[in-house]
């Protein structure tokens, strides 16, 4: 009764910071997309639409990449909290070994090795095809017929529009800028003191009523022409949607057994072969660290007593961070060198590295390699700083 308790525990512990990094890093990485899509968004009245759309198709991609330093970080601020408190020491008093306590917390880590071979391998090439899809409908919507003050608005690469002042609809303009240049290479410049906005049923067209304004022309020959009008209406198409590429273009698109079957030649693919590949054994190898996070997670936290929870967190960090970018050179490199070597090496030897951390913090915990260098690291620095102390005083003494 006592395990089962015991990994009740030690699991409601783990899932309160775990989700609260996970969402907080989620939040912040959708923010940061989402607002180079904004000014794309804005011309149209749909952006909400496609705003959603965007956060939801997003949202798999991020859920993944979050993932192993969400699970780290809920990990060490449990074993830190449990070791502050001296209740890890009450566990391991009982008869508890350390790779009792830390099977639940690897049981955790095959649950979301699972979760993300489903993001990254099924769920995530489809959002990421729909992510783009939605893009692609944003970017040919154009602009729709409604405006915004003072938003540079365009229907095109050669019509551009802005206004001073909207009225709540954004069809009745005031102060009104265009500029447009026609196939032939003819530029209008036309400027107006207010203007009145009519779309077609299916907005296929817009018409813009302008009145009380001034027209510059200049053709081919920079012959420039000056026209004024209190009425002038003419029609701005509304955009014209191409087609989509299909889905696969991209490696981030295709499924682990698309992947599988396209690298290993039993379908053909658009692709070359170490690509496909590379990608595969990238997606695999994240998912298979999650069981192996624990590993190191553990003994950092029961080291952070003596090491510091800033460095001990950070070492994890940055272990991770490198994980994460050989994954990536490994990717890029994959054409040059064979894909199993340039993604396979790192793998493997961030999984020794929490193998053998676990391994020597067995027999003392709280001792491991990372947290003797961590303590050397430290006293190192520590000396720097007195020396560099000393050579002040040494000066303001030799100063007076």
């Amino acid at each position: 009764m006592f395990p089962k308790t015991l990994d009740r525990y030690l699991l409601r512990r783990t899932l309160a910071p775990m989700s609260a990094v996970l969402i907080s890093t989620m939040v912040a990485f959708l923010m940061e997309r989402l607002m180079r899509s904004f000014d794309l968004l804005s011309q149209t009245t749909e952006g909400f639409r496609y705003l959603t759309e965007l956060l939801v198709n997003l949202t798999p991609h991020y859920v993944g990449l979050t993932l192993p330093g969400g699970f780290f970080i809920g990990l060490f601020v449990v074993v830190n909290g449990l070791n502050k408190s001296s209740e890890i020491d009450a566990i391991l008093a009982s008869g508890t070994s350390l790779t009792r306590f830390t099977t639940p917390f690897v049981a955790l880590g095959v649950l979301l090795m699972v979760l993300s071979l489903i993001l990254f391998g099924f769920v995530q090439p489809y959002s990421r095809y729909a992510y783009h899809a939605v893009l692609h409908a944003a970017e040919n919507a154009g602009w729709n017929g409604d405006v915004r003050p003072k938003a540079l608005l365009s229907a095109g690469p050669d019509f551009f529009l802005t206004a001073d002042r909207t009225d709540a609809s954004g069809r009745h303009l005031q102060q009104v800028f265009i500029r447009r240049i026609d196939p032939n290479g003819r530029e209008d410049i036309l400027t107006a003191a207010s203007a009145v906005v009519h779309k077609s049923p299916a907005d296929s067209q817009i018409a813009l009523e302008l009145t009380n304004g001034r027209q510059i022309s200049t053709v081919a020959g920079a012959q420039s022409y000056v026209v004024n009008f209190s009425r002038l209406m003419f029609n701005v198409p509304a955009g014209d949607a191409g087609l989509l590429r299909l889905r696969g273009e991209d490696v981030s698109e295709l499924t682990l057994i698309e992947l599988a079957r396209q690298g290993f030649g039993l379908e053909p693919a658009a692709l070359p072969r170490e690509t496909l590949l590379a990608a595969l054994y990238a997606r695999l190898a994240r998912a298979l660290i999650l069981p192996l996070l624990p590993l190191i997670a553990v003994p950092f936290g029961l080291s952070a007593k003596r090491a510091g929870s800033g460095a001990a967190v950070a070492t994890g960090g940055v272990l991770l961070f490198a994980f994460e970018i050989l994954m990536v050179l490994g990717q890029a490199t994959a054409t040059r060198a064979t894909a199993l070597v340039a993604v396979a090496l790192p793998a493997v030897i961030f999984a020794v590295i929490c193998i053998a951390t676990f391994v020597v913090s067995q027999r003392r915990p709280g001792e491991n390699p990372v947290s003797w260098f961590i303590e050397q690291v430290a006293a190192v620095a520590q000396a720097v700083i007195k020396a560099v102390r000393r050579g002040r005083v040494a000066k303001v003494s030799g100063g007076a």
